[in-house]
């Protein structure tokens, strides 16, 4: 089904209707895991969600691990030596994505403004806010971001929303693992975490990651390499 493209670059409408089978949602998915990337979660918009006009399924893209990092870093965009090599990346791949399914590509960086990605996440069924109030997902724990998303003007089935991995998760390591006491019940203490790195500027959380988001059992299944979380808080603690 092709898209027509309106006078706005973010509306999209299907130049014709009819049923979509779910094959459709899983010719997506399997074109984003040939990319290094995977559907975390999809709904269908309401008019107040902040997706583009026309959008009948929003679906959002994570890194597919394990094997992310090492496919990002062979890439010409981590190569050139250029700054944002993994929003490069990103907008690259994922708007020949868009293009490939007639969709319409979607990201988080860019703004202002900024896509609304936090709320979408929610809306996913497939994220939701854990006991430390960070986003934890089903299948990448407190390691979940989102590289970008596919807007299309088309009603897809989709599979069924997952339960939160929080509901099976009696010991709750993420509540005390915080080694600064920045992070728990009570939210984000930002400056109090930068000034514990700023203290610790060898400890794990610059190495390995954030400890929170380590603790999660649900983001030790998922893969993802101690030198991805060290580049993205060297981003982070600058």
């Amino acid at each position: 089904m092709p898209v027509c493209w309106s006078s706005s670059p973010n509306t999209v409408r299907a130049a014709s209707s009819g049923p979509v089978e779910l094959t459709a949602y899983a010719r997506i998915r399997d074109a984003a895991r040939a990319r290094h990337l995977d559907i975390f979660g999809a709904f269908h918009p309401d008019p107040d969600d902040g997706a583009p006009l026309g959008c009948e399924t929003l679906l959002l893209l994570g890194p597919l691990e394990p094997g992310f990092w090492a496919h990002l870093t062979d890439s010409p965009e981590w190569q050139d030596g250029q700054p944002d090599p993994v929003d490069r990346w990103s907008q690259r791949v994922i708007a020949a994505l868009a293009a490939e399914h007639d969709t319409v590509p979607l990201f988080p960086f860019g703004g202002p403004p900024y896509q609304p990605f936090i709320a979408w996440a929610l809306r996913s069924g497939r994220a939701w806010q854990s006991p430390v109030t960070l986003l934890v997902h089903d299948r990448a724990g407190l390691m979940v971001s989102y590289r970008g998303a596919l807007a299309l003007p088309r009603r897809l089935d989709l599979p069924p929303p997952p339960d939160t991995p929080c509901a099976t998760c009696d010991t709750r390591p993420c509540l005390s693992a915080c080694p600064a006491g920045a992070l728990g019940a009570g939210g984000y203490d930002l400056p109090r975490c930068h000034g514990w790195l700023d203290a610790h500027p060898q400890g794990s959380c610059m190495s390995a990651g954030c400890a929170v988001r380590r603790a999660c059992p649900q983001s030790q299944s998922y893969g993802r390499v101690g030198a991805q979380s060290a580049y993205h808080m060297s981003r982070f603690h600058t």
